[in-house]
């Protein structure tokens, strides 16, 4: 399944965006530009990217596209170089919520779902891992038992959960024992991604490389990470390897 466009984070601190238009539309883009640190400016300065929040903006989206630039139009996916998603903050934590153009009042409604679940403090979490970068490097130099150790820890009700209102880092590191190589074989329901269990998806999510039978659906294994290897098989592996393998099969298939 391919992917609608490709989700970025694009640092404007301090970097000049064209804004075109006037009204409520275009105040409401100059507050974001500035809240991102963006320096606003008119149409004809150097960008690279530019928003324009008019009635009838296909001449001016014309116009700064044959200058290069990406350009982004309101309510008008259909002139749309990029999307604006609506965004939940907990930084460094930003949490997008992208529908391609297609309605920003569900994005709106799903930020605000998720502004009522995650917690004030997540921001903070993320910024001790990153000032624990060195003590988790020392504690697992392998970067796979580094990965697999802070997944369990993030998983839900782990140490380190992202739902819960506090969190030691330094205490999971002294206590967190070693990953040892782990299998799963997980038998599919359907070809619906959604049908997975939740320890099913979290395991393929999670896994180091993922066995599969030839027809389990690519819809299935896009849920893995993109840089765990699939491997096409008729049986489980006699040696999966070390870490997270898991051997995907659907239901009617006996193995």
């Amino acid at each position: 399944m391919s992917l609608p466009a490709l989700p970025i984070f694009v640092s404007v601190a301090g970097k000049p965006v064209i804004l075109v238009g006037e009204g409520e539309a275009a105040d409401a883009k100059r507050r974001l530009l500035e809240r991102a640190g963006a320096l606003v400016v008119g149409e004809e300065a150097d960008a690279r990217l530019a928003i324009v929040a008019m009635e009838k903006p296909e001449a001016t989206v014309a116009r700064l596209k044959a200058r290069g630039l990406l350009v982004n139009a309101t309510d008008r996916p259909d002139l749309c170089d990029f999307t604006l998603p609506a965004i939940v903050d907990r930084a460094p934590v930003l949490v997008a919520i992208g529908t391609g153009g297609a309605s920003a009042g569900l994005a709106a409604a799903l930020r605000q779902r998720l502004e009522a679940m995650l917690p004030a403090n997540l921001g903070g979490l993320a910024s001790a891992l990153f000032k624990a970068r060195t003590a988790m490097r020392a504690r697992w130099p392998d970067a796979g038992d580094r990965r697999r150790a802070l997944g369990v820890a993030l998983a839900h009700g782990g140490a380190l959960d992202p739902l819960r209102e506090s969190h030691d880092v330094a205490s999971w590191l002294e206590s967190e024992g070693e990953p040892g190589p782990e299998f799963h074989h997980i038998i599919l329901r359907s070809a619906h991604p959604d049908t997975m269990m939740v320890g099913q998806a979290r395991a393929l999510a999670l896994a180091d490389r993922v066995y599969h039978a030839a027809d389990v659906p690519c819809v299935i294994l896009d849920r893995a990470r993109a840089d765990a290897p699939r491997i096409i098989c008729d049986a489980p592996p006699v040696e999966p390897g070390a870490g997270l393998s898991v051997y995907l099969t659907m239901r009617d298939r006996r193995v």
